[in-house]
């Protein structure tokens, strides 16, 4: 008999639930071997739903042990139970419905619904978990208020959690309950349960109308000294919301659990928030500097979801985006506020660029609105989150910060306690500014990556610039032909002496303007032109500052054009961008000389400039660092329309080789005036110094003399921060000179010997391994998957040890024998069974099977048909797989 494929599910088919549940009552019993879960549900029919229709609730690998509606026991024929539902044929108009399941966390892999992590019990319900704990509706649209009973051994779990405020407790011989409750009405998929044996730090924190909120966070006894960081910023945080969009905190409590084995960063659950270990524990020695970063922002993340997520929340999970997107820019905007702004757009614009513009291009492109889906897991992407954080800034840059604000608050005003669309959160805007958005919906609706060609003509005699501008979007499943865009586009015209001020044709000169060297155009057809006026001289623009429009452009710069821009424009960005366009270029010219030329040269006007940053006292050494860091490999071939896997590894080695060797006098004494001792601070000023400090060493080792060789095991040695200690470790181990293997091997052996009982630390250490280029990865990798620090059940550790080797470790894994490919193909079919949502993640390399060489397509569209041809495939691992094979 042949399988039967799952179905897709399509936004246009929304039709609102038959039933609400007005409250929810649950009491788990925890033992050994199951856990008892009774649920009664205060259900009542909607008014617009069919009067005769039946109650389906969604339930999952739960075991049905009684069921009674108003306390009579329905008999068998009343209802029907299949691997996926529970309908009851003929119910009343309202009721109360008594469930009693029975499930099995220790069993559960998946790490969805309710599971053990080690001694741990947690779940984890975004997006449809909690049908793996009982029946219910289990949809967004759905909002009950719940209470909580936990019942459990005391010993064994001292502490019982859920959301809301605690209302009562109390012991029975050996076991203890707690009782939870929540006032504020949620959707199933934000209910959260944690019982384990923990410890915790608290705080307190005052809003701005004068209540005083506790906050504490639960680890294990050995994390206790790695919570600091966290609560600092928690209630930095907290005070940001107040300030910047007038929100307070509304329950009593907010609390933190730190899980290590999590699918996700954090869940935002109300007021029991719980996360991935990597998110929340930092200290100086066991933590990069990036990882602090990490737990500020994604803590910062999670707590703004309580208004942009919780109290006011989806729909429908097309709506993703609406709590995703716009959080992803609240964040955004909190850790440019706590540190450097240009170097988190930076950060935060390569991410997008390098990955999102890659998912945009493949067989999973999709909007930012789905327009339908198999497996919702599948769509908590980089398009929904990144890509909707920009679609929401564009707003933002559009509208400005006092309309957009005042949008917020309209939208959180008009629609707290409900479950709403993105179309909603634009009406908001649109209301408060009178701006039509009706083109400007595009964005959501339209999959992939707008591309721009712009050309300039300079008119010396009518002293006129113009920007012809022409936009396209290819095509994608979707969607063939695309409606222009509505793109925003922030520029600014160079002169010989500065910034030239800018007058649009058709437009009078405003004196009163304080700034008029920069404007924001609307792009909004498929052609269009800007003429500016009473321009003297040939100017060099400065387009998409800020990166204000996640779109790709052509514009025919020279790289003393580009240098220019470098070295004299304002926007960290658009400085860094042309730092990148002029790599690129270098690279490419490499690339196109491999066989005839021994040693490419590289370009004096790219090595003056580089050399220039290096020896600027006055320039952000972060931002230094970031335009000294060449293009990834993976972000070179997305350029490409063939990706020639060994000619981008070699060229961009060759160049990176090239510059290190020559500017390794320029190098050294800027490593060793940023080596100079200070005590350590995860500061924005600190993080910045060692950023650059970092930089140069890898460049310097990478020079293959030997004195980099050497400062790198000086530093490994005296380190006293993960961040100096884990790059040195990085650039030993990468490092191409040869002779040197045994060096390596003794490094990483102390390492783990110094930190093997981190499983966070581990982490690195696995990652390190796995990235590193030289030949013989795929051996390497194995051995590590053997490695008592590996833990084949973890997804921290699949993440750090199958995930970095397919996605970062270019070369190797692209090997033309196809044996990284027939690796990961194994891993997939074993996750797939195991860990779905895991596996589905970990496909994305093969995906992108048609833009390789004939030799890599074949293996690797093999290696995807024998994944489809396994009996009972998850429809995570469908989709993508199916998607991907079209």
């Amino acid at each position: 008999m042949k399988e039967s494929q799952p179905e897709a599910v399509y936004l246009k088919d929304y039709q609102s639930p038959h039933f609400l549940i007005e409250k929810t009552q649950l009491s788990f019993d925890l033992f050994e071997d199951y856990t008892e879960v009774r649920a009664q549900l205060t259900i009542v029919r909607s008014a617009s739903a069919d009067q005769n229709s039946p109650l389906v609730l969604d339930g999952q690998d739960v075991k049905l042990m009684s069921l009674a509606i108003d306390g009579e026991a329905l008999p068998s024929d009343a209802y029907l139970v299949d691997e996926n539902s529970l309908k009851i044929f003929d119910v009343p108009q309202r009721f109360e419905l008594s469930c009693i399941t029975q499930i099995k966390p220790q069993e559960n892999t998946s790490l969805q619904g309710l599971y053990r992590s080690r001694t741990m019990y947690c779940t984890q319900c975004e997006a449809e978990g909690f049908r793996k704990i009982t029946y219910f509706i289990d949809r967004p649209d759905v909002m009950s208020e719940f209470t909580t009973r936990i019942s459990a051994e005391k010993s064994k779990f001292p502490v019982l959690l859920s959301n809301g405020n605690k209302i009562d407790a109390g012991e029975d011989g050996e076991r203890h309950w707690v009782v939870w409750h929540d006032p504020f009405k949620k959707p199933s998929y934000l209910f959260a349960l944690v019982a384990g044996s923990l410890v915790h730090i608290d705080d307190t924190f005052t809003t701005v109308s004068g209540r005083e909120v506790l906050l504490r966070i639960f680890v294990e006894e050995k994390d206790k000294d790695k919570c600091d960081h966290a609560m600092q910023s928690l209630k930095r945080a907290m005070a940001w919301d107040e300030e910047v969009y007038g929100r307070e905190y509304d329950l009593d409590i907010f609390m933190i659990v730190a899980v290590d084995d999590f699918n996700m960063g954090a869940m935002e659950n109300k007021g029991l928030n719980i996360f991935n270990t990597s998110c929340v524990l930092a200290k100086q020695e066991t933590t990069t500097d990036a990882g602090f970063q990490r737990v500020e922002g994604v803590v910062a993340h999670e707590y703004f979801h309580n208004w942009s997520g919780n109290r006011v929340t989806c729909r429908d999970w097309f709506q993703l985006s609406l709590k995703e997107g716009f959080t992803v820019f609240r964040d955004a905007e909190f850790s440019a506020d706590m540190g450097s702004r240009t170097v988190k757009r930076v950060e935060d614009v390569s991410l997008l660029r390098s990955l999102q513009f890659a998912e945009d291009a493949g067989p999973m492109a999709h909007p930012v609105q789905p327009s339908s889906f198999i497996e919702i897991s599948n769509f908590y992407t980089l398009t929904v989150y990144e890509k909707g954080a920009e679609v929401v800034r564009m707003i933002h840059t559009l509208l400005g910060s006092e309309l957009f604000r005042k949008g917020s608050d309209l939208y959180f005003e008009r629609h707290d306690g409900e479950a709403v669309t993105i179309e909603d959160f634009v009406k908001a805007m649109a209301d408060v500014s009178g701006a039509d958005f009706s083109q400007f919906m595009h964005w959501y609706r339209q999959a992939g990556t707008p591309k721009l060609q712009i050309d300039g003509e300079y008119q010396a005699e009518a002293k006129t610039f113009s920007l012809h501008v022409k936009q396209s979007c290819a095509p994608t499943a979707e969607c063939e032909h695309k409606q222009p865009f509505l793109i925003p586009m922030q520029v600014s015209l160079h002169g010989e002496a500065g910034a030239l001020k800018l007058q649009l044709r058709g437009e009078t000169a405003n004196a009163e303007t304080k700034d008029n060297t920069q404007r924001v155009l609307e792009i909004n057809q498929a052609q269009q032109s800007f003429v500016f006026e009473n321009i003297a001289e040939q100017p060099i623009p400065a387009l998409f500052k800020g990166f204000s429009a996640p779109i790709n452009y052509q514009y025919r710069y020279s790289l003393e054009e580009l240098a220019h821009l470098v070295m004299h424009d304002d926007d960290g960005f658009c400085r860094w961008d042309a730092c990148q366009q002029m790599s690129l270029r270098v690279i490419d010219s490499v690339m196109q000389q491999m066989g005839t030329t021994p040693s490419p040269e590289v370009p004096a006007v790219f090595l003056e400039v580089l050399s220039s940053l290096l020896e600027s006292t006055s320039q952000d050494p972060a931002m230094v660092a970031l335009m000294l860091s060449l293009p990834s490999e993976q972000f070179i071939g997305e350029q490409k329309s063939l990706i020639d896997v060994d000619a981008i590894h070699h060229a961009r080695n060759r160049v990176k080789r090239k510059l290190a060797q020559s500017m390794f006098d320029v190098l050294m004494p800027r490593y060793q005036t940023l080596s100079a001792p200070q005590v350590y601070q995860p500061s924005a000023q600190q993080i910045a110094q060692r950023s650059l400090k970092n930089t140069a060493l890898q460049y310097l080792i990478f020079s293959g003399r030997e004195e980099g060789f050497a400062l790198a095991r000086a530093q490994y040695e005296n380190a006293d921060n993960m961040t100096d200690q884990l790059a040195a470790l990085t650039a030993i181990v990468h490092s191409p000179k040869s002779g040197k293997q045994e060096q390596r091997d003794e490094t990483l052996t102390d390492f783990y010997r110094r930190w093997r009982s981190e499983p966070l630390v581990m982490n690195n250490w696995l990652a390190v391994q796995a990235s590193c280029a030289l030949p013989g990865a795929l051996k390497r990798v194995k051995l590590l998957m053997q490695h008592e620090a590996y833990d084949a059940r973890n997804p921290n550790k699949i993440r750090a040890v199958v995930g970095t080797f397919c996605t970062q470790n270019i070369v190797n894994f692209h090997d033309k024998s196809g044996a990284g490919y027939e690796f990961l193909r194994d891993q997939i079919i074993i996750l797939n069974k195991q860990n779905p949502q895991v596996a589905a993640r970990l496909l994305t390399p093969l995906t992108r099977w048609k833009r390789y060489d004939d030799v890599r397509k074949n293996l690797m569209r093999d290696a995807l048909r024998a994944i489809q041809a396994q009996p009972n495939l998850s429809k995570d691992v469908y989709e993508v797989v199916m998607k991907s094979l079209l």
